[in-house]
């Protein structure tokens, strides 16, 4: 309900603000901008998209996400088979059971939520991606109330939301790909943040469902994963550019490698009918990229016209008007 809120509330806002441009400030191109676009000119050279075509990007992104989805629930379908996600739920299980109360003991979900929070410390976000959805659809299995959150789902989110990331390649790859001067130079920052992020949200989110945070297992975990995290950062302040980026680089990928090889010696070792465990795998994750493609396209049409209405300029403009007043105020 509160999604559906929101989202009315940014279209009837969009179209409330075009109607006041285009019948009081003259703007009468407005509502073609919202539907059709708003093409690039020398003043802001960043082309806007409207409606339709904000339609078709929303449809490329989850076709592209079809490959995406179905190649690696495909190998965690082989790794469920073979008894891998088992395995992992073992070994992290005494710190998640106490984390996610509510999720019984071996059940599957740990070991998804494992391999998505694996896959965000590696800054791999298009292997997170699937992971993190077949986590939730396994949290909704337990879920008593589907129409609401439950707390696992919740304390799961958040998590997610806050990314701890010990090696950010994506963003390392984008400021690359834009010619940054030094594209490793957030390495840093990044770890540092999404830590910090991740055990704020841990504190809030337990303080609201009242889980002990100071229980040794916790604690243990939490010690553990910053003890690594400092040894780490201890490494890579040694490395220069050119050292850092082939670190992070043969890192992330080469354990991502490792991954896929460790599910196949598995199902060998099960011997399971690896293919077909692929296959059924792949199948699911094509049907879930295409349940997603409402949602997706929902939220991004909903934002493109709060975009093209001028909307958010409206907003910063004001940020950026009653800032120094508010700071002002703040200092007297």
């Amino acid at each position: 309900m509160a999604l559906s809120r929101i989202w009315s509330a940014f279209i009837l806002i969009a179209i409330t603000v075009a109607g006041i441009k285009c019948f009081f400030f003259g703007e009468t191109q407005i509502f073609t901008w919202m539907v059709s676009g708003k093409a690039s000119d020398p003043a802001n050279p960043l082309k806007i998209d409207g409606i339709i075509e904000t339609c078709w990007v929303a449809v490329d992104i989850c076709l592209k996400l079809i490959g995406i989805l179905s190649l690696f629930i495909g190998f965690m379908s082989i790794a469920e088979k073979a008894g891998g996600i088992r395995l992992l739920s073992r070994i992290v299980g005494p710190f998640f059971s106490k984390l996610f109360p509510d999720v019984p003991k071996g059940h599957p979900a740990h070991g998804h939520m494992i391999m998505n929070f694996s896959a965000n410390l590696l800054g791999l976000d298009n292997a997170a991606t699937p992971f993190g959805l077949r986590a939730m659809e396994s949290l909704q299995e337990l879920n008593p109330n589907k129409d609401v959150a439950s707390n696992s789902q919740i304390m799961f989110l958040c998590l997610h939301a806050a990314g701890l990331n010990l090696i950010p390649v994506s963003v390392i790859a984008v400021r690359a790909a834009q010619k940054a001067s030094d594209p490793t130079d957030v390495f840093i920052p990044c770890m540092i943040v999404t830590f910090v992020g991740t055990i704020t949200a841990m504190i809030i989110v337990s303080l609201k469902q009242k889980i002990n945070l100071f229980q040794p297992v916790i604690l243990t975990w939490v010690l553990g994963i910053s003890a690594l995290i400092a040894l780490l950062v201890l490494y890579i302040t040694r490395l220069n550019a050119a050292g850092l980026q082939s670190f992070s680089g043969i890192l992330s990928n080469g354990l991502i490698l490792l991954v896929f090889l460790l599910i196949i010696l598995g199902g060998l070792y099960k011997k399971i009918d690896i293919f077909s465990a692929f296959i059924d795998g792949a199948r699911n994750g094509f049907d879930t990229a295409i349940r997603i493609i409402p949602y997706i396209l929902g939220i991004l049409v909903a934002v493109s016209m709060l975009r093209t209405s001028g909307t958010f300029d409206a907003v910063i403009s004001g940020i950026k008007h009653f800032l120094p007043c508010s700071v002002l105020i703040h200092v007297l």
